[in-house]
This record gives structure tokens, sequence and C-alpha cells, in this order.
């Protein structure tokens, strides 16, 4: 399958809270292609996100659009390991002004 195509999708989903999408500011945990479609893990900056739902309903819509022929996608919001800064982009840290080292 086309993780590729799948990562660009993903990157259409802008975090309203940052302004960056959700792929660069390592918010992917992960896909899994199955014969049943795909899976992805995301996660939020924190758990006490009130953007979650919305952020995850926003990836579904990004994947089911990028791939119309398969089964619709889904979206597991997972919280272990915790999303630290360190899984941003070096584009996200430098938007974002974060310290590189």
């Amino acid at each position: 399958m086309d993780s590729e195509r799948a990562l660009a999708a993903l990157r259409t989903v802008i975090d309203p809270e940052v302004g960056i999408n959700i792929v660069d500011l390592g918010l992917v945990y992960g896909m899994d292609w199955r014969p049943e479609g795909l899976r992805v893990r995301l996660s939020m900056t924190s758990a006490a996100c009130p953007m979650g739902e919305w952020i995850a309903e926003q990836a579904l819509d990004a994947l089911d659009a990028a791939f119309p022929n398969l089964p619709p996608a889904e979206v597991d919001l997972v919280w272990e390991p915790p999303w630290g800064p360190e899984r941003m982009s070096p584009e996200a840290r430098a938007q974002l002004q974060w310290p590189t080292n």
C-alpha cells in the first residue's frame, strides 16, 4: 500500500491550536495496512487536548478522500508513549521557534 500517499493526506490535517500539520507535529504514531483497510495511530500533544476527536475526524476524512476505493480508514487515539516535542519535524520546530537541542 502507499504509505507516502497516506502521509501526504494526513499532512493536510492542521492542528488548529498551533497551525502545523499533524505529521510534522509528530502526532502520527504509525499506520498499518490490513485487509480490512488502513488503521492509523494518532496522539495529541496532551490527553487534555480539546481538539482530539475533531483532528481524528479530519484525519479520517483526508484518508478516505485519498483512498476512495479502499474500505474506510480507522483512526485510534493513543497515549503511549506520551507525545514530546522531540517528535516534531525540523520544519515544525523552526516554525514554533523550538530549540533544536
